[in-house]
């Protein structure tokens, strides 16, 4: 059973920056995968951006080059680095990973983030 703790939402302007954490504990299952999502009001959860093996890095395309997902070395901890926050960005973001042989998705329970003047 793999529990995800997230922090570091909060409210910012657009331009501005915030720094999102997650750990995952609880499993002795690998982790293969850990990333974001995010979901706005009305809207379905969406791929932010995941790290598989510590090593490759997928991002949502309107995220490119803002945003910078990382994994600690030796550690199921994870950050996602936002820069040039825009009020599209708003939302809840979710910590998730993939792990074990039957490849289960756990969820974290979600942090806000609104970029807003």
């Amino acid at each position: 059973q793999v529990q995800l703790v997230e922090s570091g939402g909060g409210l910012v302007q657009p331009g501005g920056s915030l720094r999102l954490s997650c750990a995952a504990s609880g499993s002795i299952e690998p982790i293969y995968v850990m990333g974001w999502y995010r979901q706005a009001p009305g809207e379905g959860r969406e791929l932010v951006a995941n790290i598989a093996d510590g090593l490759s890095k997928n991002y949502a395309d309107s995220v490119k080059g803002r945003f910078t997902i990382s994994q600690e070395k030796g550690k199921n901890t994870i950050h996602l680095q936002m820069d040039n926050l825009k009020p599209e960005d708003t939302a809840v973001y979710y910590c998730n990973t993939v792990s074990g042989v039957s490849l289960r998705l756990h969820w974290g329970q979600g942090t806000q983030v609104t970029v807003s003047s």
